[in-house]
């Protein structure tokens, strides 16, 4: 078993060699090779131990990382000077290895980021729903897990990682592992989730859902009397669970 690290911005995590996308990587994500194959080599994530298929040539050595994106997005510069060509862009969730800092910018392996975009590995953030609203207006991508495309999963996994707690990437995996499972009836609060067959979704705040979904094509703010009513006029079924965190 060998360890390396995602070196692209994005990576999709696939199904097969050459197959369907099941969920991506970020750059600085790092996993265990279990196997290799004519180019490509089947993997296992350390955030969540999701395994799947990635080209070799997005992978490179092991580096531990030293910070990690908080921005919802952010970019490499040139030279620290925001008038510099930028090089790449990063989505929330990323992580770097910090070389220095100068002035307002950190330098890494692959330029000059700004330093408000930044924190020390380690550094959690206190509201998985907070994190989830910087996603908004994200368009919707099935496997997404980063700024420029998530689904409903990727939308509940990225809040909870950036805040110390373990997610798994599917959302009926998630339907199994998170929580506490509530009566029918109790009344929903901020941080609760309510799941369905295949979705889920935050809740935001009062008769108020914050999710990634297909209708909106989008991560979006809607009611939940209304998203609940539309999701099974759509034949996807009832709300299946009502968990609290």
């Amino acid at each position: 078993m060998n360890r390396a690290r995602v070196i692209r911005p994005v990576v999709d995590l696939l199904r097969s060699p050459k197959g369907p996308r099941d969920r991506q990587l970020l750059y600085g994500d790092g996993l265990d090779i279990t196997e290799q194959s004519g180019g490509w080599c089947r993997v296992v994530s350390d955030k969540d131990g999701y395994q799947g298929w990635l080209r070799a040539d997005q992978l490179g050595p092991d580096a531990p990382a030293t910070h990690w994106i908080w921005a919802p997005a952010t970019h490499a510069y040139a030279q620290p000077d925001i008038k510099s060509p930028d090089r790449v862009s990063l989505s929330f969730g990323s992580r770097v290895v910090v070389l220095s800092q100068q002035d307002r910018f950190v330098e890494t392996e692959l330029g000059f980021i700004p330093a408000v975009h930044v924190k020390p590995v380690g550094t959690l953030l206190n509201d998985p729903v907070a994190v989830a609203e910087l996603f908004l207006g994200t368009p919707y991508l099935w496997g997404g897990n980063g700024r420029w495309g998530l689904d409903c999963s990727g939308l509940i996994q990225a809040g909870l990682l950036a805040c110390g707690a373990a997610c798994p990437g599917d959302s009926g995996d998630q339907e199994r592992d998170l929580g506490t499972a509530l009566p029918e009836g109790t009344p929903a609060q901020r941080g609760d989730l309510l799941f369905w067959k295949g979705h889920v979704a935050w809740v935001s705040g009062d008769n108020m859902l914050l999710h990634a979904n297909a209708h909106h094509m989008a991560v979006v703010f809607e009611p939940m009397d209304q998203a609940i009513a539309r999701i099974e006029a759509q034949g996807d079924g009832p709300v299946t669970a009502h968990k609290r965190l």
